[in-house]
């Protein structure tokens, strides 16, 4: 299980708050100074496909000439993207299960993580609590 991403984003921060604050623990790779692979970005693409895969609504898509742009329409063309620019990447992206999940969406995770939470596992703040207690 992996958590994939930049960490200044605020949708890696939410989602990284959030698995902090349940006690999953994940390991999380950062596109800027880890990157990522053309195999990889496949992969994906494969499971979620181009349209969701590439943000269209971040800065850095914007910043993008028009031919970057047409050029980014096709696979190849996407991944050539994205390995350049891993900011234009939809973010985080979560790997559980051999599946990836695009974006945070509190309700997904609750779902993801169903059996984590509800092994007793409370949020790291109440462990805190309870061990201050002792």
């Amino acid at each position: 299980m992996r958590l994939f991403g930049i960490p200044n984003c605020n949708s890696v921060k939410k989602a990284r708050a959030w698995l902090a604050r349940y006690g999953v623990e994940i390991s999380f790779h950062d596109f800027k100074k880890q990157g990522v692979s053309a195999e990889l970005l496949q992969a994906w693409l494969k499971q979620v496909g181009l349209e969701k895969l590439v943000n269209r609504q971040g800065a850095t898509w914007r910043q993008l000439t028009d031919e970057a742009k047409a050029a980014a329409m096709n696979e190849a063309g996407a991944i050539s993207l994205m390995l350049e620019k891993p900011s234009v990447i939809k973010r985080p992206v979560l790997e559980k299960d051999g599946k990836i999940y695009l974006g945070f969406d509190e309700a997904v995770y609750q779902t993801l993580f169903t059996n984590t939470i509800s092994h007793g596992l409370q949020t790291k703040a109440d462990r805190t609590l309870h061990e201050r207690k002792k």
